[in-house]
């Protein structure tokens, strides 16, 4: 909005909301015409009135290609008063609701946006991911397209890559194995284009803790409360001698599981344990022996 006029510089102008028009108060001109009036269409006399008149709009989600802040032409063919609408009137809504939808995702931003909002959803629900994390990660996918990161990558293979980092920033356990299971896109090409968007973004992303998994663990296997705060106690341990890095958080997990399980009588066999986690039983004899050693457990296996 000027600030002041462009004919004489009075700083002094008047908003006229009826006719939508910013005049100035000394000469005359019209400064600005067609102005939106943001001011609410009720009055209040007191405190109370306002805040009970108060309101706002639908809150934006980013989960929608067009972020859910337009009209829709709803599919139940009823008028006003719910009695259905005649077969004419069903025939010209139909045509309404396909040129409506062809001029919502017209260009090719939009488009791409539908087709990965669609499949972040599905490979978010099979996941059991809540509401919050798709809203994370539909953002993080806007800010790859917005930058430029999807030309000549699979649309699927960033939105796994989008997945598993929101997954990671908010502390939650999913494997590049469990996202790779469920999206039919390769565990290598996701770790590719995960690294690939992490680094042209800039996110920090904080090293998994194999504390989070132990939870996840333990109740597949069905073992007890005081199993799972071993195992986490053993984890804690290890990570303040230096011993998982360079380790993979889930065999770690796995190995503190099984030792935690072994200690309180609850033994579970290394496939067992293995086939839970996701890794193999070698992973989990060898992650096992150090903590072992360097730990000074003793611990008849």
């Amino acid at each position: 909005m000027p600030d002041k006029c462009p004919e004489c510089g009075n700083v002094k102008l008047t908003r006229d909301y009826e006719k939508g028009e910013i005049i100035c108060s000394n000469c005359g001109l019209i400064v600005a015409e067609n102005i939106e009036d943001h001011r609410p269409e009720w009055r209040a006399f007191d405190a109370e009135q306002r805040e009970k008149r108060a309101r706002g709009g639908a809150p934006i989600k980013y989960m929608r290609p067009n972020k859910g802040l337009v009209t829709e032409i709803d599919q139940y063919n009823r008028d006003i008063r719910g009695a259905k609408i005649s077969p004419k009137k069903q025939a010209q809504l139909y045509r309404m609701r396909k040129w409506h939808k062809r001029a919502s995702i017209a260009t090719s931003m939009e488009r791409n946006l539908a087709i990965a909002l669609s499949e972040l959803d599905r490979i978010a629900s099979y996941l059991g991911l809540p509401d919050s994390i798709r809203e994370s990660a539909a953002l993080l996918y806007r800010r790859c397209i917005k930058a430029e990161l999807i030309r000549g990558r699979l649309i699927e293979s960033v939105v796994s890559a989008v997945i598993y980092a929101i997954c990671r920033m908010h502390g939650i356990p999913r494997t590049l194995d469990e996202i790779a299971r469920v999206s039919g896109i390769e565990k290598k090409e996701i770790g590719r284009a995960y690294r690939f968007v992490r680094r042209e973004l800039d996110i920090d992303v904080p090293l998994t803790d194999p504390a989070q998994y132990v939870p996840k663990f333990t109740a597949a296997l069905k073992l007890s409360g005081q199993v799972q705060e071993k195992a986490i106690q053993l984890l804690k341990k290890a990570i303040s001698k230096g011993l998982i890095s360079g380790r993979g958080p889930t065999g770690v997990a796995a190995a503190a599981v099984y030792i935690a399980s072994a200690i309180y009588g609850e033994r579970r066999t290394q496939k067992e344990v293995a086939d839970v986690a996701g890794v193999t039983e070698v992973t989990i004899r060898n992650r096992y022996r150090e903590l072992k050693k360097e730990l000074g457990l003793k611990v008849a296996l």
